[in-house]
């Protein structure tokens, strides 16, 4: 027969052991999603639109003001073309962003593109000059994690140097805008005939860097084409990770040069 205290001292160290264990092999927590630090928000805008005074100024406005959780807002103003045949033409005015208020307008599936529209995050649109629906966008955009760290290596006015970052597997493109504000157009013709229209956050350059390659990116400097009457303080250089197939943006930074 086995010794009873010696049949409890071996069931006694096999429950320490096994605790032990437990908290020696338990997997580490998750570190908690990045806190949002950017909101982006897209106006899709046009001189010749006699509804776009008022969501010029929002989004003017917006880019004095940060999130309720502290997230920066990036103002983007895409001057589209579609306008340029009603009797003014905009002169900060791009088919390119035409084409990529129709990716949106494919996308939300709604029957075309329209002035104003605002677009928040890439992830829902709504009429530009309507200031509630806008806080309430951005405001759940900011509760979103961030899921990209993006660095500006270097910016000087003509080349930037870009590193990104992202635990994403999904495919996502890097994306440049040069914003450009205080700028004035006195409106002579069309809808706006008469006006003198005051603009900030216009965008003067915009394309794709490139797309993210096993969660990184990082290429050379780019050169870029900045407008040639700028003036550096009224510049920013806007870069943001956007997902091609939901059009979600991951992060986005602004930086003045």
């Amino acid at each position: 027969m086995k010794n009873p205290v010696t049949w409890l001292q071996s069931i006694l160290l096999l429950a320490v052991v096994t605790l032990l264990g437990a908290f020696i092999f338990k997997p580490a927590a998750a570190p908690p999603p990045a806190k949002r630090k950017a909101v982006v928000v897209e106006l899709f805008t046009s001189e010749g639109c006699s509804s776009c005074p008022p969501a010029d100024a929002l989004l003017s406005r917006m880019g004095q003001q940060t999130s309720a959780n502290g997230a920066v807002i990036i103002p983007l103003g895409f001057h589209v073309d579609y306008w340029d045949h009603q009797g003014w033409r905009d002169r900060f005015s791009s088919h390119a962003y035409t084409e990529r208020q129709e990716q949106y307008a494919s996308r939300f599936r709604i029957e075309g593109p329209y002035t104003p529209q605002m677009v928040v995050d890439g992830a829902t649109e709504f009429v530009g000059n309507d200031s509630s629906h806008a806080q309430q966008a951005i405001a759940q955009a900011a509760t979103e994690p961030e899921q990209a760290v993006i660095q500006l290596l270097e910016m000087e006015p003509g080349k930037i140097h870009v590193r990104v970052t992202s635990s994403s597997p999904e495919p996502a493109d890097v994306l440049l805008a040069v914003t450009e504000d205080n700028l004035m157009s006195k409106v002579a013709a069309g809808e706006n005939d008469g006006r003198e229209l005051h603009h900030s956050a216009v965008v003067r350059e915009f394309r794709v860097l490139g797309q993210m390659k096993d969660g990184r990116f990082e290429p050379g400097p780019f050169v870029l084409s900045l407008p040639k009457d700028f003036q550096v303080k009224n510049l920013h250089c806007v870069i943001f990770v956007q997902q091609p197939s939901n059009g979600k943006i991951l992060a986005a930074v602004s930086k003045t040069f």
